[in-house]
């Protein structure tokens, strides 16, 4: 059976969210939550100040409002490494976090989706036919830290 999940409130799955308070060092730096650490790699090569000011916001909301403006340019391979950079910080977030790899773990193999209603990269959107690139990641950090453990 499929797990949905949307935001921080989506129990007991809330902690797959970009949005959730899990923090972790990264890069040499430490980054609030995994929606900080993905939207400063926009500027990680272009503006620097941009960058820090996004790592540097309170709330998740703000760094994917900040990520998302055209007033700086984002880093030319974007669309290239953007998939990567995010279970780069995926990836960390669960390691940093014994509570929360304990979930993703526990899902075992089920499928596991970002349920957004108007993202059809990251999630499934409204009608199902989304990419849900950051569930194909979380099942891909599951597995990572799974075969990581067993042995």
């Amino acid at each position: 059976m499929p797990i949905y999940f949307y935001n921080t409130r989506s129990q007991p799955y809330g902690c797959f969210c970009n949005f959730s308070r899990h923090g972790f060092e990264l890069d040499g730096f430490w980054w609030v939550t995994n929606e900080h650490y993905f939207q400063a790699q926009k500027f990680a090569t272009t503006d620097l100040l941009w960058f820090n000011k996004i790592r540097e916001v309170k709330f998740p909301r703000e760094a994917a409002k900040m990520g998302r403006s055209t007033t700086y340019p984002l880093r030319k391979d974007w669309e290239e490494v953007k998939d990567k950079i995010m279970e780069q910080g995926v990836l960390k977030k669960f390691e940093t976090h014994a509570e929360i790899c304990k979930i993703l773990l526990s899902t075992n193999d089920e499928l596991i989706v970002e349920n957004s209603s108007f993202d059809y990269y990251w999630g499934c959107g409204r009608d199902g036919t989304g990419k849900n690139q950051l569930g194909l990641i979380l099942m891909a950090v599951r597995k990572t830290l799974r075969d990581r453990y067993s042995n």
